[in-house]
């Protein structure tokens, strides 16, 4: 990586969950960074940044912050403010727009922010991906019809934003009938299914990619796989991710240059094509089938709980890595991956994806020692550290082999207690079983 000089500076990062508490420990380390805001924040981002009591959304509040602190590059983690235009807020302020960002605007943003337009890009610019149709709210019977020549299982798509949880996939032809009809006539999603796109089922192994790029030129951080249903063996609920694992042993370097081949360069391309600037992360959600990459989504930020994984192998220095891509300096720019393996273990309150309860106080932090502990739904009530949301802790635990970052993660995991703890038992078992299976065919 090229060495770059400049003075220290003032940071803000906007979020408040898992993968900011991971992106502010990995600022934290760089040379380049004076303070560091987080806004909104959480206890575990207190306890190494100032945390700014504004919501990830309030532009105005943002803005104002940023003029009084003397910010001079701003990171956006979630994908709210992103898709809501905080890049376009701030480019058209006089006082605010040479504030670098990372972080794509409105446009570029709806590459997650609708599954409708995200689906047509694909087509347009030849990536390949699920064959799939769009229906409005007054198309029920059509996408009831369309369900019945469709082999199951079926898989739903609320349009919009829905925090992780507008994929529905159903085995049963009345269950996926049903859901659509929650889904446009109910509106289960809000606004964010007023349209549903129904998929084809790809059937494979899923894969998260992730990109940052600076419009022109990009590079590739370490790829993870994450796990989204509640329950062991990927049973239950989607939720927003319940853990992850890097590296993934089926991205092997042939696989991952057709990714990059078939799926990133024409992305970025055609980005460029028509006319969208994008400067942030691309996180590519891919399914392996056979060999062959698909897209399923695009997000345009870092997923959680996979950055919790990505942070802790790459090398270097991170603000290095966001200024290069803020000013548009990608060309050239390497990233040092480390070698080791990683596994994140979310620990849930009890109820979620569905009610859960908060302020359950969290005991044994202290007591862990070879793993990291990532907060995301936690704060400070009274001077101790409490739950505050559905997935409250992120614990990554690194080793030479993919057993022993699980076993350092879940020796972690015992220590800690609330009431009403939950959490997978089982991840990174499937790639520990493709990686033995490897093994012994080699």
């Amino acid at each position: 990586m090229h060495t770059v000089i400049f003075e220290p500076m003032n940071i803000l990062l906007i979020g408040s969950g898992g993968r900011e508490h991971a992106l502010a420990w990995k600022i934290k380390q760089s040379l380049h960074c004076n303070n560091l805001f987080v806004a909104p924040g959480n206890a575990g981002t207190a306890q190494l940044a100032t945390n700014a009591p504004i919501a990830a959304d309030d532009f105005v509040q943002l803005g104002s912050f940023c003029l009084a602190q003397k910010i001079e590059l701003v990171l956006v983690g979630p994908e709210v403010p992103l898709v809501k235009g905080i890049r376009d807020y701030f480019a058209a302020d006089e006082k605010l727009k040479n504030i670098l960002m990372v972080g794509p605007g409105k446009t570029g943003a709806q590459l997650e922010g609708s599954k409708d337009f995200s689906k047509q890009f694909m087509l347009r610019n030849n990536i390949p991906t699920a064959k799939a149709k769009t229906f409005y709210s007054n198309q029920t019977a059509e996408a009831e019809g369309y369900l019945e020549k469709l082999e199951p299982p079926y898989v739903l798509k609320a349009d919009g934003l829905a925090a992780g949880k507008g994929v529905v996939i159903s085995s049963s032809l009345a269950e996926a009938k049903a859901t659509v009809r929650e889904m446009l006539e109910e509106k289960k999603f809000g606004d964010a299914s007023a349209k549903v796109l129904i998929e084809e089922f790809l059937d494979g192994i899923e894969l998260s990619v992730f990109v940052l790029t600076d419009g022109q030129d990009y590079v590739l951080l370490p790829e993870a796989k994450d796990y989204k249903r509640i329950g062991d063996e990927d049973t239950g609920p989607n939720t927003g991710g319940m853990g992850s694992v890097s590296p993934v042993p089926f991205a092997s370097s042939a696989f991952m240059k057709k990714v990059e081949e078939k799926i990133i360069r024409p992305t970025v391309a055609g980005l460029k094509q028509e006319n969208i600037s994008y400067n942030g992360f691309i996180f590519i959600g891919l399914m392996n089938v056979e060999g062959e990459p698909y897209v399923i989504e695009y997000n345009a930020r870092m997923g959680d709980p996979e950055t919790q994984s990505v942070m802790m192998r790459l090398k270097g220095d991170f603000v290095e890595l966001l200024m290069a891509c803020a000013k548009g300096e990608l060309k050239n720019h390497t990233l040092e991956i480390d070698p080791a393996y990683v596994t994140t273990v979310v620990m849930a309150a009890g109820g979620y994806p569905d009610a859960y309860e908060k302020e359950k106080v969290i005991s044994g932090l202290g007591d862990v020692t070879n793993a990291h502990v990532f907060h995301a739904g936690t704060k400070l009530k009274d001077g101790k550290i409490v739950t505050d949301g559905g997935r409250v802790l992120a614990i990554t635990g690194k080793g030479q082999s993919l057993v022993e970052a699980r076993s350092h993660a879940y020796q972690a995991v015992s220590k800690i207690n609330w009431e009403g703890k939950y959490f997978r038992s089982d991840i990174g078992k499937d790639v520990l079983k493709i990686h033995t299976s490897q093994n012994l065919e080699s």
